[in-house]
């Protein structure tokens, strides 16, 4: 077997002194990009956290109403733990390639390595889809549905802006600033589920103000199953269960994102691992246990659990607070919900706009989204995503719940192709390493489970797709709006493919031929530990300066004033009190 042979020291890109960088990545296109290539500022907290918590949003503490309602508390216990196995294969798979060559576009790039261009193109434009038309927009629509819950008669209008105002501006500030807010978000949507998981268990054991000790009875009454839509028999036992797996893909699609910041990622080849490793926690801790817990604490029989009227304001975790007769909590839990669809919609508008950078640099985009700021940020294709999020604002002439499905619907689809698509590259990523004589004990990060979890993933989620929306075809029950969310994604993306493949004649890469090193002679992959605070102190104020560091750094960037004498007295003084804070006690310069 042959080492990959990864260097321990390569020296960093110097700083382009012109307004234009030249693409290394694609050096036989000779592309001028406007600016400089996008910049590694995330830090291994960051990577870390968003890993853990950052795309957790209303699909868990929202979407899970539909799904007890649809598939029972059983029922939906076996759909998340099914859809996690998927949820940590896929992470397996692309972690193994992305910490290898974390490349702008991650496995969207890779796809033109290891299957050929025009896989590629249909499987980005895929992801963007996913990513900018349906999750931003759900996870907008969802923060509606749950602002409802204290002020029923206020026109969505108004929250759906103030929500996408704070994804917009997260965004708009830079990586830094994306990385610092989602640590935060992060941190607080861990806390929360914790806290959440430990009170449930004791309202479950009757710790609650009026001491009912709930146990297992709603598994026995109304029962484990639904029988979705009035089907008696096992037939509506399992039909439950594949409604429960659409949701529950919902939940995890977005996973993803750590991936994606690969290229903005300090020590990927360290830094990716450690995130790929931690993958388990969210999947065991928060998904399964989380809905283990909803099970136990509401009936699937209740009312407040529906998302089709205009009132359906609240999460399974509020019903179960409110029905043990906690007063106050609901408002704060719903609160932190709200949160944690503003993290969710800022990564999702994070994930579609690296993703539309990368199919520019594919070719696969027009070039002006290669556009980006002096900092390496790719502002174009973020405003241009952000367009997009105005989709919302269907919840203005529609029940907010019900556009929240729609749109989960379409998410859950497109996030299910791209995983097929990621399998697909993976084993032929693997083809190419055992053709190609490499040790895979080389790589920065390698599982056991593999080639098995690959195809794991390919056939568990074509037979999921298959399923996706049959519930349209029983008798009486058509829906227009649900057959065009789930099936429309199907059946554009063998158009997509096929006409690439046509147009552009290219035939599959040979596993002899595929390329594992080209594209990261940029990175240092020297590995050091970065300075830790002391206590929390000092870790609420260095988060604040980074954030007020990294807006300040490229809010001069984009107005061009870096030349500015006061520019280059104000940004060391941030930089300044970080390195205080690393060095000794919380102290503030009086500078």
């Amino acid at each position: 077997m042959v080492s990959l042979g990864f260097i321990e020291k390569t020296p960093k890109v110097p700083c382009c002194t012109n307004a234009y960088a030249y693409d290394i990545e694609h050096s036989d296109t000779a592309v001028l990009l406007p600016r400089t290539p996008l910049q590694r500022r995330l830090k291994g907290r960051h990577v870390v956290m968003i890993s853990i918590g950052g795309v957790i949003g209303t699909g868990l503490f929202l979407g899970t109403a539909t799904a007890l309602m649809e598939g029972g508390p059983v029922g939906l216990l076996l759909g998340y733990t099914f859809m996690g196995t998927m949820c940590y294969c896929v992470m397996i798979s692309v972690g193994e390639m992305i910490s290898l060559l974390p490349i702008p576009g991650g496995h969207i790039r890779l796809a033109e390595r290891f299957v050929d261009p025009a896989f590629s193109l249909a499987m980005g434009w895929n992801c963007w889809y996913c990513w900018t038309l349906t999750l931003g927009e759900a996870e907008l629509s969802a923060a509606a549905t749950l602002i409802d819950y204290w002020n029923p008669g206020v026109n969505n209008a108004a929250w759906i802006t103030v929500c996408l105002v704070v994804a917009v501006g997260i965004n708009l500030f830079g990586v830094g600033t994306y990385g610092e807010m989602e640590f935060i978000f992060a941190s607080i949507k861990v806390v929360t589920i914790t806290g959440l998981l430990i009170l449930g268990i004791v309202l479950d054991l009757g710790g609650g103000p009026s001491h009912d000790r709930i146990g297992f009875r709603y598994w026995k009454n109304p029962g484990p199953f639904v029988q979705f839509d009035g089907i008696a028999g096992a037939k509506g036992r399992f039909l439950g269960f594949v409604r429960v797996l659409l949701q529950a893909a919902f939940s995890f699609i977005g996973t993803e994102v750590v991936t994606m910041a690969a290229a903005e990622m300090k020590n990927p080849r360290y830094a990716m691992p450690r995130a790929i490793r931690t993958v388990y926690v969210r999947i065991l801790l928060f998904y399964v246990g989380g809905v283990f817990v909803i099970g136990l604490l509401v009936p699937s029989g209740s009312p407040l659990l529906s998302l089709n009227s205009s009132d359906a304001s609240s999460s399974p975790f509020v019903i179960a607070i409110s029905r043990a007769g906690i007063r106050y909590l609901p408002s704060i839990l719903n609160a932190v919900i709200l949160t944690s669809a503003w993290s969710a919609s800022s990564s999702d508008l994070y994930l579609s706009s690296r993703c539309l950078y990368g199919l520019a640099l594919t070719g696969n985009a027009p070039k002006i989204f290669l556009r980006t700021s002096r900092s390496g940020h790719p502002y174009v294709a973020v405003m241009f995503c952000s367009l997009f999020s105005l989709l919302s604002y269907m919840v203005v002439n529609t029940s907010s719940g019900i556009v929240f499905s729609w749109f989960a619907d379409m998410a859950a689809t497109t996030g299910l192709l791209a995983w097929f698509c990621m399998g697909v590259t993976y084993i032929r990523f693997y083809q190419g390493l055992l053709a190609q004589g490499y040790d895979r004990k080389c790589l920065p990060y390698a599982s056991i489970l593999q080639p098995y979890a690959a195809w794991w993933v390919i056939a568990s989620s074509l037979i999921t797709l298959l399923f996706s929306g049959w519930q349209v075809f029983l008798r009486a029950n058509w829906s227009t709006a649900t057959f065009v969310t789930t099936y429309l994604p199907i059946m554009l993306f063998p158009v997509l493919f096929v006409s690439a493949k046509f147009l552009m004649r290219v035939p599959l890469v040979k596993p002899s031929e595929m390329d594992f090193k080209s594209g990261t002679e940029d990175i240092d992959t020297e590995r050091f530990k970065e300075p830790s605070p002391k206590n929390w102190r000092e870790a609420v104020w260095m988060s604040l300066v980074r954030i007020l560091s990294s807006m300040t750094t490229e809010m001069f960037a984009y107005c061009n004033i870096t030349d500015v004498t006061w520019v280059h007295d104000v940004i060391p003084v941030w930089n300044a009190q970080i390195l205080l804070l690393q060095s000794g006690p919380l102290f503030v310069s009086q500078t």
